[in-house]
């Protein structure tokens, strides 16, 4: 076998091998190639999350219109418990899919609606009008 031998750092004249001026130079070029690689891998996630679903809202209910290519509508299971939407694809679907969603007011299951068409599945979710409970007390 062949071994090649380089030139030790000390023997160059530095005062340790840390010292090394090219040393550090490869250090600094892998942290920032590591931070690049962090910061493109989280925006790449951060732009795939935001083409996935499309949300929008009135006054009485919020549209959530995502694409679920590939999955039949009895192989989904939408799941709605106050203001969370849970999207999840059951094990007999050829593809996994799960998303869960929250948002800003509670969802009236009674007046909600699911679709699916073509791949892109669409809920209509409406807005629970919050009800008061408050009561008037009697003055003595």
């Amino acid at each position: 076998m062949f071994f090649a031998t380089t030139p030790s750092p000390l023997a160059a004249g530095f005062g340790t091998a840390f010292d090394h001026p090219l040393r550090r130079r490869v250090y600094a070029q892998t942290g920032n190639a590591a931070a690049q690689f962090l910061e493109k891998t989280l925006a790449a996630t951060r732009s795939a999350s935001a083409h996935d679903a499309e949300i929008t809202q009135d006054d009485k209910q919020f549209t959530l219109t995502l694409d679920v290519p590939g999955i039949a509508k009895e192989q989904l299971t939408i799941r709605i418990e106050g203001a969370i939407v849970r999207i999840e694809s059951k094990d007999d679907a050829p593809r996994r899919y799960r998303a869960a969603y929250e948002f800003g007011q509670e969802i009236d299951t009674a007046a909600s609606s699911a679709k699916l068409e073509n791949g892109v599945l669409s809920l209509t979710l409406a807005k629970l009008v919050p009800v008061s409970k408050a009561t008037e007390l009697a003055i003595a």
